[in-house]
């Protein structure tokens, strides 16, 4: 359910050949809007990219338009232009000026947008604004590359008496691998949030959410994930304990979002939750995690149901990371394979049976170096996964 005080749409305009996949959607606030963002760290970003990493955080923001179909991206000063002027036309769509409007866009790189369709589309998105369900799941489809479904997450909570809504929407299944997100998200809430606060609020979430994915370890040129707070709640700008218990309720709408895009991974079978504990920081774990999540040895594992613990430590041990090797431990499913750097005694069979025939499979890896943990999602790499990402563009 949307927030109060905003309106989406989606609609298909032309940018995809299947007319049957929405393709552009509009999020409007009623209301000049706080935003912030975080961006992929990529070198080579998308014109969107750009376009809105300098104009957050701010507190003047009044729509999202977002095309999916197209990335915008390595397309010169002609993709920023059309960048701009896709702003401008949504901005006129809703009243607004279009320094006031965010632009995100996702698809095949190095195309520039068909920018008469689009201005067809933004105009047809305003018509369609609605504040239902059905107008938030149409939005949520319009954002969408090779996603299976859309992908939607709602809180609510109470705070000074009032009930404040955060709801996002994100899409993912490929190229995802986090520095950032690799990925587009949008979060709205109605709660009043003052830009730095927004901003330093959603790259905390981020930062246990969105980068703790990954289903093939490319980092996009559009990573982008927004933050709009219009306020229309009611009551004053959250500070103090209640900004803190509303960055804990954005933290789990990013979590469940951030969880959906590894399960929906292109081809996967299965999603695959790491646990690394025991190191001497959060990031060092994180660089564990992350090794093991890319490994395309362990991933062809777990697709073929091999409980092969030799590949997950030896990534932990090439990770970078300095560890005592005969501390190291390690489970599968709960099952322990490996204890103080020796393997032990299991049934195979029984260990390859728990993957082949659950989705969800658990990794939980242990060191002797301290008490930092971090949980990090991945999926396993299948034939399928080949397949589709070889036929992508052609």
């Amino acid at each position: 359910m949307l927030p109060q005080g905003f309106s989406a749409s989606g609609i298909y305009c032309g940018i995809k050949t299947d007319a049957s996949k929405l393709d552009l959607s509009l999020f409007v606030s009623d209301r000049p809007a706080t935003a912030a963002g975080v961006y992929t760290t990529n070198l080579i970003h998308a014109a969107p990219v750009a376009l809105d990493r300098s104009r957050t955080p701010s507190q003047a923001i009044r729509a999202v338009v977002v095309n999916s179909g197209n990335a915008n991206a390595c397309t010169g000063d002609r993709g920023y232009q059309d960048c701009v002027r896709m702003a401008e036309l949504a901005g006129t769509a809703v009243g607004a000026k279009g320094e006031e409007v965010l632009v995100m866009s996702t698809g095949v790189i190095g195309r520039f947008l068909p920018m008469d369709t689009i201005a067809t589309g933004i105009t047809t998105c305003r018509s369609k604004l609605a504040t239902d369900n059905d107008a938030l799941v149409r939005a949520a489809s319009g954002i969408l590359t090779t996603d299976t479904r859309h992908k939607i997450a709602t809180r609510e909570l109470t705070l000074g008496g009032r009930t404040i809504r955060i709801t996002g929407v994100c899409k993912g299944a490929a190229m995802i691998g986090p520095k950032m997100a690799t990925m587009l998200g949008l979060i709205m809430t109605d709660a009043a949030l003052a830009p730095a606060d927004a901003q330093k609020l959603l790259t905390a979430a981020t930062e246990d959410s969105f980068n703790c994915i990954s289903v093939d370890g490319h980092m996009s040129t559009n990573d982008t994930v927004l933050l709009v707070a219009n306020g229309a709640a009611g009551g004053a700008t959250l500070t103090s304990h209640d900004l803190a218990t509303f960055g804990k309720v954005l933290a789990e709408v990013c979590t469940e979002l951030a969880i959906m895009i590894p399960t929906d991974g292109e081809g996967a079978t299965h999603l695959v939750t790491i646990d690394v504990e025991g190191c001497a920081n959060r990031d060092t774990a994180r660089l564990i995690a992350k090794t093991i999540a890319e490994s395309a040895l362990v991933k062809t594992a777990i697709a073929g149901a091999d409980p092969n613990w030799g590949r997950i430590v030896s990534a932990a041990g090439y990770s970078g990371v300095p560890f005592d090797p005969a501390k190291v431990c390690l489970w599968v499913n709960g099952m322990q394979l490996y204890l103080n750097g020796a393997p032990v005694a299991f049934d195979a069979k029984d260990a390859s049976r728990s993957i082949r025939e659950n989705r969800d499979t658990a990794v939980r890896i242990t060191f002797g170096e301290g008490t930092a943990a971090l949980r990090f999602w991945t999926t396993d790499l299948t034939a399928e996964y080949v397949r589709l990402n070889a036929d992508y563009t052609t």
